[in-house]
């Protein structure tokens, strides 16, 4: 009889790896990628289980665990200062970068 390997099921697999915050961030930015916001919130969803869930996360940030629930659903949509308030609580926050190079400016000469 051959010997099985054991597998991890693939959410636990996932929710240990977003419990570091470097994994998080490039999980969240890759989900910014899609063209559907329903895939970020649903994204930081994720991130949030990995710290212990919706519970915990609306307690260490001091939000209502009702309304965030609703905000991180797939229907929700976030304050932009709840969502700051969620990254931070989580070891991360938000950036904005330039999708164009910068155009430098020529000195004026005087």
């Amino acid at each position: 009889m051959p010997k099985t390997i054991g597998t991890e099921p693939y959410r636990d697999h996932l929710l240990k790896g977003l419990a570091n915050p470097v994994d998080a961030a490039h999980y969240l930015n890759a989900s910014l990628q899609d063209e559907d916001p329903r895939v970020f919130l649903l994204a930081l969803r994720d991130v949030a289980d990995a710290h212990g869930g919706v519970g915990v996360l609306a307690e260490s940030s001091q939000l209502n665990r009702e309304n965030l629930y609703r905000a991180l659903s797939a229907s929700g949509n976030p304050s932009l200062k709840s969502l700051a308030t969620v990254l931070g609580s989580l070891g991360l926050r938000l950036a904005v970068e330039s999708i164009a190079p910068v155009r430098r400016r020529k000195p004026r000469v005087a």
